[in-house]
């Protein structure tokens, strides 16, 4: 994250307000989160990219408190449009789970009920 071109960027980008939290990826529940992220690229990027996949890990868990805004100059060039949606959606998350005793975001909990619960409904209608 070095680079002139990325500082000028991130001088020049404007950010969410709360990209301006720090998160500490201690109090994360990491595979949780990977889980999600691996689903979330996959899914704007229309396939499984494990370079890309693996970019945001890397960058995500490469200090207790990952810089949030060099992550995503340094997605751009893979999500495009999509990289700050995703970004602020993923620093969300990130910022939900490090309040929660598990270090589960609470809005991924909430998903997983309704899912769990949708099953069981469906199974008794058959």
């Amino acid at each position: 994250m070095a680079t002139a071109v990325d500082q000028k960027l991130l001088r020049q980008t404007k950010f969410p307000p709360e990209f301006n939290q720090k998160v500490d990826m201690k109090k994360v529940n990491v595979e949780v989160m990977k889980k999600w992220i691996a689903g979330k690229i996959s899914e704007i990027l229309k396939s499984e990219d494990d370079v890309v996949i693996e970019l945001c890990f890397n960058l995500l868990e490469g200090s207790r408190f990952p810089d949030i805004k060099a992550l995503q100059i340094s997605l751009t060039g893979f999500l495009d449009k999509d990289t700050p949606r995703f970004c602020k959606e993923l620093w969300n998350l990130c910022l939900s789970a490090q309040s929660s005793p598990q270090g589960v975001p609470k809005e991924l909990l909430e998903a997983k009920k309704l899912e769990l619960l949708q099953e069981k409904v469906g199974s008794h209608t058959i």
